[in-house]
């Protein structure tokens, strides 16, 4: 009888896995490998080699807590001479002495997660195991049988393996995108995801069957819209949009996703302060980036959040356009989610693609504060009945607005607005260039266009639906280029009377201070012109002067001021509101990279920026942070303030640790200038 088979060691070999699962990046450590697509592992056998006529070799791996064949979690395999697509399978392709190389494979629709690989050997009557060592598992958008499979190349690794990117902010008519350090294959972050998954209700209610729905990106995808948030679990993040962040960081502060999740884990899973939809969105895409769905970061201009379904926000005003009290339901001036890529065998053929979900908490979904996935085309469509949370995000990009203003009587009179149009600009990042997309085309048929009437049928949004009546006048407020912090400027109500009558108005015009969620802060300008005649078929300009002055304490993060115009008929008193949000741009940050661009060779980046406004800056920093760049965020402080029209500079070493592209994402932060972003792209060549 021949001698018992003994396993030395096993080697996981994973350089080569890890360049061709295009995950070598966190193969640095551990064996991660993508499912549907074949692994290498080599065996070292003590003594004598492995022989197929007398030996039996069986594979076993488990993942979860409880694993069960039943639940798709355990699987037992012996050789096979052939790989197969839909089942674990070892396959021997060399062998020399007392070394066995195989492949093995998982099929593509196993579950992600830690596995266990073990192997029983059998020769005779004699048997033993041994356990080979573990492995990660994740999504596969490069095999076809997978369900996020993604076709073009270029797709999946701007999508997948993209680790830096852009957000984007501003207002529909000032588009400013937001550099943003996802960093999904930085240290640690690929456990944190895993944990994210293993402390997420479902998995403490029922382990076996959470780790089995694993094989679904919808039900994964769902899960990480729930985790982002902590508003019903052990969550990442905390919302809050109140201004107050004196117990955690400014959501305008973070950098990139890395710290983030590097503190919740820290912390042991407790909240991180503070998210707002950006930071909530941008954080799952890192998380589902690393889990191997193609994923992006979207923002919706003039985002409506509609608590009832109605498709309807309705504003109530007093006598002078002012909105009487804070309310749920509003218009966010942006608005972010994220769209993942995956296929929808819940739904009906057509379905597949990208999917919205929301991981901001705004309205629960089956209990829970999350939202998706959704078909982005199920929305273009109509089809509110699809899963999830269709009605939801069909009210972000089509719900209509109507202005009431409140008589000193009590009763209230329909104003008109042509200002505010909901769903504008949908933006997201260009493939392989930074650039901004508009992908609003993929959630909306053109204005006005027979497609566009049978969705708001078939969505039985009745409002759109109806025939809007022309005044004979109409408002809009203008304003000029190049509006910079720290300035004065000038913008304008224009009125037209396109009727063949005179008419006599009272005109209020005033600005104030905005969140990006709609909140207004105090007024910074104001007019009334109590008298104001516009002759037949005439039109004027009326302008109203915004002083820094006025503005500068109380300006958010956002740079946003709103301006009003609220024209009243004084024969008819009918009512005229229009609206617009001016976006402050801030001063550039410029980077200078010092040195050679070499893997693991110090660089130094030379940071700067002008202080534009007529006071001084102080408590002056800046924070510099780029995936491949720097092992964490680094901050240099300014010892003294920054006199008006005066540079503020310093010099920060990097050490990058991967070669090819990378972005240098830069804050600065001071007393007077918050938030103002900068980045560079910094190509590493190799040692």
């Amino acid at each position: 009888m021949a001698e018992e088979l003994v396993l030395e060691r096993c080697d996981l070999e994973l350089e080569d896995n890890g360049r061709d699962h295009h995950t070598a990046d966190l193969c640095q450590e551990k064996l991660v490998v993508r499912r549907g697509q074949p692994f290498r592992v080599t065996l070292h056998f003590q003594g004598r080699g492995y022989e197929a006529s007398v030996d039996s070799l069986t594979f076993n791996v488990t993942t979860g807590p409880a694993p069960s064949e039943e639940a798709g979690t355990k699987a037992r395999f012996p050789l096979s001479e052939a790989m197969k697509e839909d089942a674990w399978t070892a396959v021997v392709v060399g062998q020399q002495d007392g070394v066995l190389s195989l492949q093995l494979g998982a099929p593509a629709h196993a579950p992600i997660g830690l596995y266990r690989l073990s192997l029983e050997t059998s020769t005779g009557y004699q048997g033993s195991s041994f356990m080979l060592g573990r492995f990660i598992l994740l999504f596969n958008t490069w095999c076809p049988a997978d369900a996020v499979y993604l076709e073009a190349e270029e797709a999946r690794q701007e999508f997948v393996l993209t680790q830096q990117g852009f957000i984007y902010q501003g207002t529909a008519r000032f588009i400013k995108g937001l550099p943003w350090n996802f960093g999904q294959f930085e240290d640690e972050i690929l456990d944190i995801c895993l944990m994210l998954l293993d402390v997420n209700p479902k998995f403490l209610k029922d382990a076996s069957r959470d780790c089995s729905r694993r094989s679904s990106p919808v039900y994964v995808s769902r899960v990480v819209s729930a985790m982002v948030n902590c508003n019903d679990d052990q969550g990442v993040l905390q919302g809050r949009w109140d201004n107050n962040y004196g117990d955690g960081v400014n959501p305008m502060l973070w950098l990139g996703s890395v710290d983030i999740l590097r503190l919740w884990k820290t912390h042991g899973c407790q909240r991180v302060k503070y998210g707002q939809c950006w930071v909530f969105a941008a954080v799952a895409c890192t998380v589902l980036r690393c889990l191997g769905i193609s994923t992006r970061v979207v923002t919706n201009y003039n985002s409506a959040h509609d608590q009832n379904s109605n498709l309807l926000i309705e504003y109530f005003r007093n006598k002078f356009g002012e909105i009487e009290k804070d309310k749920s339901e509003m218009i966010w001036n942006f608005h972010c989610w994220v769209e993942s890529w995956m296929t929808r065998p819940d739904l009906q053929p057509g379905y597949e693609g990208w999917q919205a979900l929301d991981p901001t908490p705004q309205e629960k979904s089956e209990g829970t504060y999350c939202c998706g996935p959704v078909p982005v085309r199920a929305i273009k469509e109509g089809d509110l009945v699809a899963k999830y949370d269709a009605p939801f995000v069909f009210a972000e990009v089509n719900a209509d607005v109507i202005d009431w203003i409140r008589q000193d009587d009590g009763s209230v009179r329909k104003t008109v607005n042509r200002s505010l149009v909901v769903g504008l600009k949908i933006s997201t990042k260009s493939v392989g260039q930074d650039e901004r997309e508009d992908i609003t085309h993929t959630y909306k048929y053109p204005e006005g266009s027979p497609e566009e009437r049978q969705v708001f049928t078939r969505a039985n949004h009745l409002n759109k639906l109806a025939e809007k009546e022309e005044p004979g006048v109409a408002m809009r407020i203008r304003v000029g280029s190049g509006l910079n912090m720290g300035g004065d400027f000038d913008v304008f109500a224009f009125i037209t009377n396109t009727t063949s009558e005179s008419r006599s108005f009272r005109l209020l015009l005033c600005a104030h201070t905005v969140s990006s969620k709609g909140v207004l802060g105090p007024q910074c300008g104001h007019k009334d012109l109590l008298s104001l005649t516009l002759e037949p078929s005439s039109e004027k300009s009326i302008p109203l002067r915004i002083l820094y002055s006025e503005y500068c304490d109380y300006l958010t993060e956002s740079n946003l001021i709103r301006v009003r115009g609220f024209l009243i008929e004084l024969a008819t008193k009918t009512y005229l509101l229009a609206e617009r949000d001016i976006y402050l741009e801030n001063p550039e940050i410029k980077i200078r990279v010092l040195g050679e661009p070499k893997k693991h060779r110090k660089l130094v980046a030379e940071v700067s920026l002008w202080n534009p406004l007529s006071v001084p800056l102080a408590d002056c920093a800046f924070t510099l942070e780029g995936a491949g760049l720097t092992k964490e965020k680094k901050v240099a402080q300014i010892p003294s303030p920054v006199e008006a029209g005066k540079e503020a500079k310093v010099k920060v070493d990097l050490l990058p640790s991967h070669e090819g592209l990378h972005k240098l994402v830069v804050n600065f932060e001071s007393n007077k200038l918050k938030a103002v972003k900068g980045y560079r792209n910094v190509i590493i060549g190799p040692a």
